[in-house]
């Protein structure tokens, strides 16, 4: 393994995280308007910004979506995570792709709005909830940081929509007994 806390403590260490990989508004306007040829609004531009939290698949997937469409407007006000187009990528490319243990741990805690080790502990009856999500966010996996002590974490919003769809669907039964124990923690 490469001595990644040496390296960062000399200054010899680049890091991308994914905050740094966002799109920013203006070049989600650029990308949107003269790559993809859309022609959007500012408003329109800033909507589609905020609801992909700049990532880039997702703007290209959305724009996907908006070719051929008249309500254009419309659309990108309702643009969630159940968009077709995200709801396949994020499904065979992500979620279909990890072990069970995390595809069980993710839809078992799409219920929160913010994460924590314990707090999911409580919803999953498992006790390694840190842990996972620690290698959830070095895995770039749609898990944001809250806080700079990495305790809080939440969600992509698409990501969150397309694992709280796929949990009501897979265990219906089992989306209330993980809101209880949310609410008893």
């Amino acid at each position: 393994p490469l001595p990644l806390a040496r390296l960062r403590a000399r200054g010899e260490l680049t890091e991308l995280r994914a905050a740094e990989l966002r799109f920013t508004p203006d070049e989600a306007a650029v990308f949107l308007n003269q790559v993809m040829g859309l022609g959007l609004s500012a408003g329109d531009v800033a909507a589609l910004e905020a609801r992909t939290e700049g990532w880039i698949a997702g703007l290209q997937l959305a724009a996907l979506s908006i070719r051929g469409r008249d309500d254009v407007a419309g659309f990108i006000r309702a643009f969630t995570g159940d968009d077709r187009y995200i709801v396949d990528y994020l499904v065979e490319e992500v979620l279909r792709r990890q072990p069970e243990r995390v595809r069980s741990f993710l839809l078992q805690t799409s219920i929160l709005e913010r994460l924590s080790g314990p707090l999911c502990d409580a919803v999953t009856g498992r006790e390694d909830g840190r842990q996972l999500l620690e290698s959830l966010e070095r895995a770039n996996l749609f898990v944001v940081p809250l806080d700079d002590t990495r305790h809080w974490y939440r969600y992509h919003h698409l990501f969150a929509d397309v694992l709280r769809a796929h949990a009501m669907e897979e265990q219906p039964d089992q989306v209330p007994v993980r809101h209880h124990r949310a609410s008893e923690w």
